[in-house]
């Protein structure tokens, strides 16, 4: 990460979004008072939830236009385009931890004061993480088996009588 002097921002455009996100939780938090807390046995599926909200708006081509007024993609590699505001949003929308942390507070929000939307939502994109660790691990599973069937057998030494064990 390139420090605000190497970038078309100054540090102000940072306090936009930092307060922000921190009004955004602040509400968050003072309107959760008045619910039923989360159980702490939805948090796991909130986890993966927020995963795949983050990987989907900052790497999926299908949310491409999310990111397109802040982001170059044009290249192949994605960089903030733009100054100040819009190039600190670019950044943000980069970065998956970011963008996370975003998602998990959207993803919280929602879960408060929409109770069985929130957890429809997060059953939906637990199970698309879910999806995505199991698809990763058959690949995984492939390219392994693929090497060993590519590596050449090596030919048994001949055994004698006088030969010694590996043992």
């Amino acid at each position: 990460m390139r420090p605000v002097s190497q970038t078309p921002t100054e540090a102000t455009d940072y306090a936009v979004l930092s307060t922000t996100y921190a009004a955004l939780l602040a509400g968050t938090a003072l309107s959760a008072r008045r619910r039923e807390p989360i159980p702490a046995a939805e948090v796991p599926a909130l986890a993966a939830a927020t995963f795949t909200l983050s990987k989907l708006i900052v790497h999926e081509k299908v949310e491409s236009w999310i990111r397109q007024p802040f982001v170059d993609e044009e290249s192949g590699r994605r960089r903030p385009k733009g100054r100040r505001l819009r190039y600190a949003v670019g950044e943000l929308l980069t970065c998956t931890r970011c963008t996370g942390a975003w998602s998990a507070l959207a993803l919280v929000a929602l879960r408060l004061h929409a109770p069985a939307t929130g957890r429809t939502v997060a059953t939906i994109l637990a199970s698309s993480a879910g999806n995505d660790m199991l698809h990763a691990g058959f690949q995984w599973l492939c390219a392994g088996a693929n090497t060993q069937e590519r590596r050449p057998t090596e030919p048994a030494e001949p055994r004698t009588p006088f030969s010694r064990s590996a043992a």
